[in-house]
């Protein structure tokens, strides 16, 4: 843990020495609120039909769309973000030389970032609440155990993405695939409901359908726990197949850079 906590204290110092940065996101986030809340306005009742799971209004259901969201991104991002930074800096090799397991280091360079997108969650959700949506939080604890299970779909698709980084320093395309496709498919920004059945199941194949809809039920509606199991199941699924997969491949691209002697390299 005395390592853990040292890589959050320098990603704390180098973030907080960006200040401006920090209220920029912060108003970046406010003024995307504030779009899909004059969105939904205009759209109104015509989108109700295909929320009724989920409540039946769109602006409660696209900020939890937009709010959690932010652990894809920082899924599929932070990790290589991070090892990229650790290349340009030339820091990376005297890093993975030091006698710390892999998944420690893996988990102290992504751990910041989650920190990080929690606040911007928050933030959303307490902007949402002063705009008049409700958040039911009879279903705590379920939410904290489909969030724990998210983070750890979406991390695990991030080490792969690292992995990728590691050994090709640009071009990932895991990244990109499952960024573009999630948002497009994932039911971010309207429901699953709406897009053609083959899609429909394609959709289902991917780790935020669920969490989306496990959490938005949750947070949304009065509906029973029972509800929210299939969402907990599918990403336990996930977590269990896509997490050693994850560092198993990174493990593989470490030792092959290694070999390469292309760890300082960017």
């Amino acid at each position: 843990m005395r390592k853990v906590f040292a890589f959050i204290k320098r990603d704390f110092l180098i973030e907080t020495s960006y200040r401006f940065a920090f209220f920029l996101n912060i108003f970046s986030i406010f003024f995307m609120i504030l779009t899909f809340f004059f969105i939904a306005r205009l759209f109104g009742e015509g989108a109700s039909k295909y929320l009724t799971q989920y409540g039946g209004e769109y602006f409660p259901f696209v900020l939890i769309g937009l709010a959690f969201s932010t652990y894809l991104s920082t899924g599929l991002s932070g990790l290589s973000g991070s090892l990229r930074r650790e290349q340009m800096m030339g820091t990376l090799e005297a890093v993975l030389l030091t006698p710390t397991r892999i998944s420690t280091i893996i988990f102290s360079l992504s751990l910041f970032n989650f920190l990080v997108a929690s606040v911007d969650i928050i933030i959303y959700l307490v902007l949402g609440i002063f705009l008049g949506i409700s958040i039911n939080l009879a279903h705590f604890f379920p939410v904290v155990v489909i969030l724990i299970l998210t983070i750890i779909s979406f991390s695990s698709l991030g080490i792969m993405s690292a992995g990728f980084i590691i050994i090709f320093k640009r071009g990932d395309p895991i990244n990109w695939l499952f960024s573009t496709v999630s948002f497009l498919l994932g039911g971010v920004y309207y429901p699953v409901s709406i897009l053609p059945t083959t899609l429909q199941k394609l959709a289902r194949l991917l780790p935020i359908t669920h969490s989306l809809e496990g959490i938005r039920i949750a947070l949304l509606t009065d509906s029973p726990l029972s509800s929210l199991l299939p969402s907990i199941f599918a990403l336990f699924i996930f977590s269990a197949v896509l997490l050693p997969s994850s560092i198993l491949l990174f493990r593989y691209a470490i030792k092959k850079a290694k070999v390469d002697g292309s760890l300082v390299q960017y």
